[in-house]
């Protein structure tokens, strides 16, 4: 029996996911809690990931260990979904920097996948969470500029000289290992433009027994990163029948509210909204993170909720105990609304 048959949730992995991870799901058993940064909280255990051209990828080859250390502590946390080291991988550059072969290549980006899955069996034989529906895994996929390691992931600037077929063949080889090692959701993260929203929702109709969410990374109240509206994104989404959520990710809190507020009526009763912002810290490519305008995700999640989002948690600088908080303050409020219905 394989891990996902062991562990894995039957209930993302049916035709009926989508529906199951609605707003009228969310609305019935609350919203599913997301993990918080992989790569923060590998930072967080020594690890130096900050001018890597793979970033939390390489780790994945480097110390397997502590990104199945790290995934454990999320499910500690009350994570229902935690999401694989694979953001910043691709076969490219795998092979570009960590010299190997095209089929070593393909096995590294899987092991996300199995290390996730083996961290979730052990979770769940260790822990047995009575109350809690198996984790699930999430296969991280971050636009082509996460690969260019040169900051464009938050301006989409490299899109206009690219085609679709161009941008779904990056994407490809990617969401192909990702699928074929088994993740429950395909999380398509971070994109910043309109185009590769595009391109990535027309590849995944290649893969028509996986399920995805979309989210975007914005750059105010209004537009994603390449300046299209965040209204123009959503009706993208509204496209797909295998998407189960759209939304925001890598963003400052308090851009989420009025994003979602602005889409408001492209809402759709199977597309809930996914949610997970950064901590509202700044980040300085030369002295790192600015400590300041940190923003507690806890508090707005509860508005994130009313609004309709099923899938919440964070991004940059959110890690285990912040999730922690994330869930009991959800959890909690959201069995006393339940109460006195």
């Amino acid at each position: 029996m394989s891990i996902t048959d062991d562990v894995g949730a039957p209930w993302l992995n049916s035709s009926s996911m989508s529906s199951a991870v609605s707003v009228e799901f969310s609305q019935k058993d609350g919203p599913i809690i997301l993990d918080g940064g992989l790569a923060t909280e590998l930072e967080a255990q020594g690890l130096r990931l900050q001018g890597d051209p793979l970033w939390s990828a390489r780790v994945l080859h480097s110390n397997p260990q502590a990104i199945r250390d790290a995934h454990y502590r999320f499910l500690l946390s009350g994570a229902d979904v935690i999401t694989t080291a694979t953001y910043q991988a691709s076969l490219e550059g795998f092979i570009r920097h960590l010299d190997m072969t095209s089929e070593l290549a393909t096995e590294l980006l899987m092991s996300g996948v199995h290390l996730a899955k083996e961290t979730v069996k052990q979770f769940v034989s260790e822990n047995k969470p009575i109350e809690r529906k198996n984790p699930m895994v999430a296969g991280s996929v971050g636009p082509y500029g996460a690969f260019l390691h040169n900051g464009s992931e938050y301006s989409g600037a490299y899109a206009d000289e690219m085609s679709i077929e161009e941008l779904k063949a990056w994407h490809r080889p990617q969401i192909s290992c990702l699928a074929a090692a088994g993740a429950d959701v395909i999380a398509l993260e971070t994109i910043p433009s309109i185009k590769e929203a595009e391109a990535l929702v027309e590849l995944l109709r290649e893969f028509p027994n996986s399920k995805a969410w979309l989210a975007f990374s914005c750059k105010d109240r209004k537009c994603i990163s390449d300046g299209s509206l965040f209204t123009e994104a959503v009706q993208i989404a509204n496209r797909s029948k295998q998407l189960i959520a759209v939304g925001v990710n890598c963003c400052s809190p308090s851009l989420v509210k009025p994003l979602l507020d602005s889409a408001k009526a492209l809402q759709s009763p199977d597309l809930c909204w996914v949610v997970y912002p950064n901590s509202g810290e700044e980040w300085d490519a030369d002295h790192g993170w600015k400590t300041s305008g940190k923003t507690s995700i806890t508090e707005l999640g509860l508005e994130w909720m009313k609004q309709g989002a099923g899938l919440i948690g964070g991004c940059c600088r959110i890690g285990p105990a912040h999730i922690e908080e994330l869930q009991k303050h959800l959890r909690g409020s959201h069995l006393s609304q339940a109460s006195l219905v």
